[in-house]
């Protein structure tokens, strides 16, 4: 397993599934039938709504104590007696936000005067605002989150309210004197009276259930019906009236852009409490003549992967004119002046205020000398809504830098000049992180496209065994699937080309999380706000489509850890592989195969090294279950491999306790493993996989290795590797969770580690390999451990001195339980 674990796609961990299977949608709400979602957390409306605006006597937040002739009254009075500038100041007065638009300081002195002094947010000590039916905070954790604190009853404090001297109002005075003793009433709201509060909607077509009955449920919680569809925040229709062809008000939708959902847009914004997003339950999208497109993380998954595989990557690096601006046509190349490449690609994430984004700006310089600033902004995996343009400056190259810094400092709050030369940059407020690209390509652009595979292995003059595998490590498909598992496969940055210096930031990060997380309490808003920046901090490092909060460890070892160390290796790869594919060499993967500096044998099938490892196989694997599915796998081929990156068998076989094991590893890490030998995991986690810190981990048991080694249903191709690992002098059994004090301990002393599984290997019939090396090739059974966190033996080695690989096994993962159906 090689200090890795099995990626889990982000969208798995929200849940966040579109609902754009509209067949099977229709026929759950016939009958009246509803569903459950999907989705674990309500987010925010995306689209914006119209809201209205509120009258003398309306207030923004009405619930069910609220609507009170009293309250009506004084909001009428108060408007009739203080101008606006009165009721700033009273609003400093009272340590509250006098910041703003006339609207919101008239509604935040209402609010104040009438139910009390807001008290500071009691999770990060901001500023508390009336936002729809609920009062969240405006502050942040730290320049990294935004605060995300929201409460329908907040914290107020009991003390009168103050009035500035210079503000002598009899009626305000009056009415302060009548309040005197009484203490504040309650704001009591009402949550779900709100949840489509401001918005208009028309009801079109037949649907599931009666007109009536959908009218009913808006105007209960906060919205209004329009019979026309002009002027509405949406039109509601049943999916199965756009396969009818819609009637007149559907029609008229399309025509105007307004936003066509499906019923069930109602049904779970009323179950979730909060009116969710437009965009998710889009049943038009793809019949608007614009072709508005839904972003990538409201697709499916499976939907997300398709766009994204197929998608062109458009920026390949540092010295890469994007896709976007067209001018690569033209003969256009970076800028560079005085050793600084004008190119520069930035992120940000904060989950707090929903906010995604990238921003591109590069210089370009045409043949005929022409300078061109090229900038795109806009929300992460959704083109459509993104800012772009193209700027000709001519021969005004001054002018064109001074741009250039301008909005760079604009976008991320820094000069760009310190950044450039010496890398130097301050965070200081929620503005974007710029990513680190190096020269060079990334390998979904360097690799082979699967057009050009072909015709590659046809010029090799490789044997054909290995030109199979140098086909599959060279070719762009592997990264690619990767990167889309872990939802960063974004077409618009290069995360497979980035410098040491960014990796080793992202590396620092992670081990800093960890400290502070150790200590950190499991819940309450002290621990919402590790998480929550935590999360913004990976996601602004290495940006996703599909960001969501991280909490506890196994999904820092899933998605974080396992997440770095997997672009760490792609980054590797893009720098072996180059733009050989793109070069005019006659046999590229040959090329590939000496800049490897690694040399692999095909082992006959009949020899006893090949039978060996096929018995070591049978005999330790257990299926793996994906759903409903379970697999068994096969040997493909297997490679001898030698490589000047690790040990030689000559030097390893010098070593005591030397053990045949093993490793389990992505397709796409292979190549830097193989170029470089394997890295010790890169941090400590209480959990399997990071459970014994800082060390290269294998197993005596196929079946662990063929977790981390199996690719996905439809690419049941993977390899597994065969390590022989030294345990040196001595060996500590471990039977439990090693603590971080214990860990530390192993990582200074270098001891070998077993750690007992619930399962292990029969040990009357372990063999004998060469010169000593132990093969634990029995069939699997009950240790007596079984309250172990292992399911099977790890063996974990802290020095890469230690461990040679010596065999690559290529295995194909078979549908075991899949039903036969018999021709007709």
């Amino acid at each position: 397993m090689v200090h890795e674990t099995r990626s889990r796609t982000h969208a798995a961990e929200e849940g966040k599934d579109a609902p754009k299977r509209q067949e099977e949608e229709h026929k759950e709400q016939e009958g009246g039938k509803e569903r459950p979602s999907k989705n674990k957390k309500p987010v925010e409306p995306e689209a914006p709504t119209k809201t209205k605006k509120l009258k003398g006597g309306e207030s923004e937040l009405d619930g069910k104590g609220n609507g009170t002739k009293e309250f009506e009254d004084f909001c009428k009075a108060i408007r009739e007696h203080l101008s606006v500038e009165d009721m700033r100041k009273i609003l400093e007065a009272n340590e509250q936000d006098a910041s703003g638009s006339e609207d919101a300081v008239i509604a935040r002195c209402e609010d104040m005067m009438f139910y009390g002094p807001l008290e500071k947010c009691p999770t990060c000590g901001g500023q508390l605002e009336c936002k729809g039916w609920k009062y969240k905070c405006t502050g942040k954790y730290s320049e990294w989150a935004s605060c995300i604190f929201s409460s329908s009853n907040p914290p107020r404090k009991s003390d009168p309210i103050k009035v500035p001297e210079d503000i002598n109002n009899d009626y305000v005075n009056k009415w302060l004197k009548q309040q005197e003793g009484k203490g504040y009433p309650k704001r009591d709201v009402d949550e779900e009276a709100h949840i489509f509060s401001g918005m208009m909607i028309a009801l079109s077509g037949r649907m599931s259930r009666s007109h009536a009955y959908f009218k009913e449920q808006i105007l209960n919680h906060g919205g209004q019906v329009n019979n026309s569809v002009l002027g509405v925040t949406c039109v509601v229709a049943s999916p199965a009236e756009r396969d009818k062809g819609g009637s007149g008000g559907f029609a008229e939708a399309l025509e105007r852009g307004t936003p066509v959902v499906s019923e069930k847009w109602i049904v779970d914004s009323i179950q979730k409490k909060e009116a969710q997003p437009l965009a998710a339950y889009d049943i038009v999208s793809d019949v608007v003549p614009e072709g508005r497109g839904l972003p990538l993380d409201k697709l499916d998954p499976s939907e997300e992967a398709i766009e994204t595989l197929a998608a062109e990557l458009k920026l390949a690096g540092k010295r890469s004119v994007h896709k976007d601006s067209k001018l690569d046509k033209d003969g256009g190349l970076i800028f560079e002046k005085d050793g600084i490449i004008y190119n520069c690609a930035c992120s940000v994430c904060d989950l707090g205020s929903d906010t995604n984004q990238f921003c591109i700006m590069q210089l370009i310089m045409l043949p005929e000398k022409h300078l061109h600033l090229f900038y795109k902004k806009g929300p992460i995996g959704h083109d459509q809504m993104a800012e772009e343009r193209v700027e000709d400056f001519g021969n005004r190259v001054n002018d064109a830098i001074k741009e250039f810094a301008r909005l760079f400092e604009e976008v991320t709050g820094n000069e760009f000049e310190p950044w450039e030369r010496e890398k130097k940059f301050e965070k200081k407020s929620m503005k974007m992180y710029p990513l680190d690209m190096d020269v060079g390509f990334d390998v979904r652009h360097g690799g082979a496209a699967l057009r050009q595979l072909g015709a590659a292995a046809a010029h090799c003059k490789l044997d054909p065994a290995i030109s199979f595998l140098l086909k599959q490590l060279c070719g762009q498909e592997i990264y690619r699937y990767a990167l889309t598992e872990m939802a960063q496969d974004l077409p618009d940055l290069p995360v497979g080309m980035l410098t040491d210096l960014h990796l080793k930031r992202g590396e620092e990060v992670l081990l800093e999380w960890i400290r502070g997380a150790e200590p950190a309490p499991e819940s309450g808003p002290a621990a919402d706000a590790l998480w929550i920046e935590i999360s913004n901090k990976w996601f602004t490092l290495f940006p996703t489509t599909r960001p969501y909060i991280m909490r506890g460890f196994e999904q820092i070892a899933d998605n974080v850890a396992s997440g770095f160390e997997t672009i760490r290796d792609i980054n590797v790869a893009s720098h072996l592989i180059g733009d050989v594919f793109g070069s005019t060499l006659d046999d590229q993967l040959s090329e590939c195969y000496k800049k490897l500096g690694c040399s692999f044998n095909s082992v006959p099938e009949d020899s006893e090294d090949y039978k060996m490892i096929v018995k070591y196989l049978e005999k330790t694997y257990e299926p793996v279950k994906v759903d409903d599915v379970v697999y068994g796998v096969s040997v493909d081929r297997i490679y001898a491999v030698k490589s000047s990156a690790f040990p030689s068998y000559e030097e390893i076989k010098k070593l005591p306790n030397k053990v045949l094991l093993w490793c389990g590893t992505r397709s796409s890490n292979l190549l830097r493993h193989l170029h470089k030998g394997f890295l010790p995991a890169v941090c400590h986690l209480p959990v399997p996989g990071y459970m014994f810190g800082r060390a290269i981990v294998c197993s005596d048991a196929a079946a662990e290795a063929a977790r981390y080694g199996y690719t996905a249903v439809d690419r049941p191709e993977g390899y597994l590797v065969l390590a022989v690992a030294s345990l040196g002098e001595e060996i500590k059994e471990i039977t439990g969770t090693p603590g971080a004090e214990d860990v530390k301990s192993l990582e200074e002393k270098k001891l070998g580690v077993k750690g007992v599984g619930r399962k292990t290997t029969d040990e009357s019939e372990h063999l004998t390999w060469r010169d000593d090396v132990k093969v634990p090739c029995g069939k699997l059974v009950p240790s007596g451990n079984e309250d172990g966190p292992l399911e099977y033996n790890e063996f974990a080695v802290y020095d890469p001195k230690q461990v040679s690989i010596q065999f690559l096994v290529g295995v194909r993962y078979e549908e075991q339980n899949m039903e036969v159906v018999p021709d007709e």
